[in-house]
């Protein structure tokens, strides 16, 4: 497969608003692709095509205001989409949610607000544009996942079951498309400095100190800046890669969930614990990990 080619690409993406998506956005008008963003903050979104005009006059950009919970919306906006741009060279599901607390401490509507979000809006929009892909040579499909797509440590269900779906769901497509010319990516950011704490939602059991140690502990790991990761993402398109992990805090987990399937929440809590090594931090919002949550038994976990 020959290498993306971002000039003259219209490109659609995601949670463009803010924090990776923004950024990608911007690295996309300076490569030359004209855009479709989407996004819930009409103000936040309006900024950056302020910005993006200023700086690249000649780029046709589109926006669309929309929840991502709202399947009826995405429905809309979808057709709109493909009525005005039959023919997308780059599609980048990049927007997410984060929910603080651990299955028992959520209700199940908290719990399928995440879902809808971070993965049946994912699955509905790239159906709804497969057509406008299939129809431009050399288009790709990126899906960002997280750090939580490669693992599942105690304190965040919702989000890593969101994001190993998203994983799963990638995976498939990259098979499934290849005959059609169209590169895949499944993408693994590890800690970013966005604004998905400031989103992030709490469940109805945690409690407010929970939650604020939580926060403070994951907002230490915020050590990539956005700019960085939408390079590592669009080099990634470029290569066609099929996966790209963003940060150390993304590689070093993903190579103890290898080694130690079954067991690595364990090591990961401790290495928190300890302020030795940092690997993993808390899921988006969440609180911090209990001592009990450290206590797992290896020999009932799964792999």
């Amino acid at each position: 497969m020959q290498r993306f080619d971002f000039a003259g690409a219209t490109a659609v993406v995601t949670g463009a608003a803010s924090g990776i998506g923004a950024a990608l956005a911007h690295a996309l008008a300076s490569r030359g692709s004209n855009l479709v963003l989407l996004d819930r903050d009409a103000e936040r979104l309006d900024a950056v095509v302020a910005a993006i005009r200023a700086d690249h006059p000649d780029r046709q950009v589109h926006t669309y205001v929309v929840d991502l919970a709202d399947a009826a919306g995405i429905a809309r906006v979808a057709v709109e989409i493909g009525q005005r741009h039959p023919r997308i060279r780059l599609l980048v599901n990049n927007a997410g949610v984060g929910l603080g607390g651990r299955f028992d401490q959520v209700t199940f509507d908290e719990f399928s607000w995440v879902i809808d979000i971070n993965f049946r809006a994912v699955a509905q929009l790239t159906h709804a544009l497969l057509p406008a892909l299939q129809a431009e040579p050399g288009a790709h499909l990126v899906n960002v996942s997280s750090l939580f797509g490669l693992i599942a440590p105690a304190g965040q269900a919702a989000y890593s079951a969101s994001k190993f779906a998203v994983r799963g769901l990638t995976e498939a497509l990259r098979h499934e498309l290849v005959d059609d010319g169209i590169g895949v990516t499944s993408v693994h950011p590890g800690g970013i400095r966005t604004r998905i704490t400031e989103n992030a939602r709490i469940g109805s059991g945690v409690s407010i100190e929970e939650y604020t140690a939580g926060r403070a502990q994951f907002e230490k790991l915020l050590t990539i800046a956005p700019e960085r990761a939408a390079e590592v993402i669009l080099r990634g398109v470029e290569r066609r890669r099929g996966r790209v992990l963003i940060g150390w805090s993304a590689k070093v987990p993903d190579l103890l969930a290898r080694v130690l399937p079954a067991s690595y929440n364990r090591l990961l809590v401790t290495g928190l614990n300890r302020g030795v090594a940092r690997p993993a931090p808390p899921a988006p919002g969440v609180p911090a990990q209990r001592p009990a949550d450290a206590a797992v038994d290896p020999a009932r976990e799964v792999a």
